[in-house]
């Protein structure tokens, strides 16, 4: 998910704090930030405010502004790397098809999405190319275009990939995709899946 700053910061710009507490040389109070947060959520559940308390990674993040020093690094990386689970068949591929689906849904983590009402979807998409039939997507993230096939389809980017939708501090500590398995976002279905939309050489990314 995004970092518990970035999210402050965004609230508090639609919140229209004082103009001076934008200045270049004048960020607003973490206090002051934290107010604004508190009054735009008036009145949710335990579960949702949660998210708006940055755990141990979050927290890392946010003190070094999303550029640990080495040690912090390695420390955030090992932290990520015991977090993936992999499915008890070692399969790490599902279905491009559905993760086509996947990348697609923008459904989920909102407020207008409790209760859930169907699975929640990776909007992928709004960070990423991923097939050229697509005209409407993010730039945050790279291309994905020819994902698989850059990497020969082996065994190793598979795993690559899969740990990386998992919970993306594996590869690039501080990273600004969401750690969708670690988090609870996907489920281990829905993380194989997009790995196939990835990693299929039938897939729309690899054509």
């Amino acid at each position: 998910m995004r970092t518990y700053a970035t999210i402050l910061t965004a609230v508090a710009l639609g919140a229209s704090l004082s103009t001076a507490a934008f200045a270049q040389d004048a960020a607003p109070a973490e206090a002051e930030v934290a107010a604004v947060v508190e009054a735009a959520f008036p009145g949710i559940d335990a579960d949702w405010a949660a998210r708006l308390v940055p755990d141990e990674t979050m927290a890392q993040c946010n003190a070094s502004d999303n550029n640990p020093p080495n040690d912090v690094f390695e420390e955030i990386r090992a932290r990520a790397e015991s977090t993936v689970v992999y499915p008890e068949d070692g399969v790490l591929m599902g279905s491009w098809e559905n993760g086509e689906k996947i990348a697609q849904s923008g459904y989920g983590m909102r407020f207008s999405d409790y209760p859930p009402r169907r699975e929640t979807g990776g909007n992928c998409y709004a960070c990423h190319q991923l097939t050229k039939a697509e005209v409407s997507y993010g730039t945050l993230g790279p291309s994905l275009l020819g994902y698989g096939t850059l990497r020969d389809f082996s065994e190793e980017a598979v795993k690559a990939a899969y740990d990386k939708i998992y919970n993306p501090h594996v590869a690039l500590p501080c990273s600004m995709m969401p750690r969708f398995g670690t988090n609870g976002v996907l489920t281990q279905e829905q993380i194989k899946d997009i790995v196939a939309l990835l990693m299929d050489p039938e897939s729309p990314v690899n054509q």
